[in-house]
């Protein structure tokens, strides 16, 4: 028979096993999406301590499928790693159940971003850009729609 701590000790353990699987379901699900816009993207290895997706030349993805995120730890984790691997800007990816993917990244790092896509044909006025139509421009994916 278990005592008490022995019981915490197991559902500790399947909750992490749980939490874990959810993240590389996101990450995965984050791959694909990049992979549809037409990057060449897959998720990083914990191994190599990777990105947790790589394949976005210049940005350091970290990836949080949570119900409540604290933003500014998600990006100082993203922020040191970035750092660390020399990897790109940091950027963190999140996402709740059932809701859309949102974007947290320094707002330098936003504007430096802007600026990028302004020189590559993007008109502010029109919301269009100069990559190839995808879903997310016909309101897709994106809580409540555009």
């Amino acid at each position: 028979m278990k005592n008490g701590k022995d019981n915490m000790d197991e559902k500790k353990r399947k909750q992490g096993k749980s939490s874990r699987e959810k993240g590389a379901r996101f990450e995965r699900e984050l791959s694909k999406l990049f992979n549809e816009y037409g990057f060449n993207t897959h998720r990083g290895y914990v191994q190599f301590k990777q990105s947790d997706v790589i394949g976005l030349e210049g940005i350091h993805i970290e990836a949080k499928a949570v119900e409540r995120l604290n933003p500014w730890a998600a990006l100082q984790q993203a922020t040191e790693e970035a750092e660390k691997r020399k990897d790109g800007m940091p950027a963190v990816f999140w996402k709740r159940s059932r809701k859309g993917i949102m974007v947290c990244m320094s707002f330098d790092d936003f504007m430096t971003l802007y600026k990028i896509a302004r020189g590559k044909g993007y008109d502010a006025n029109t919301n269009r850009n100069c990559f190839e139509p995808h879903q997310a421009e016909r309101g897709d994916n994106i809580p409540g729609g555009v």
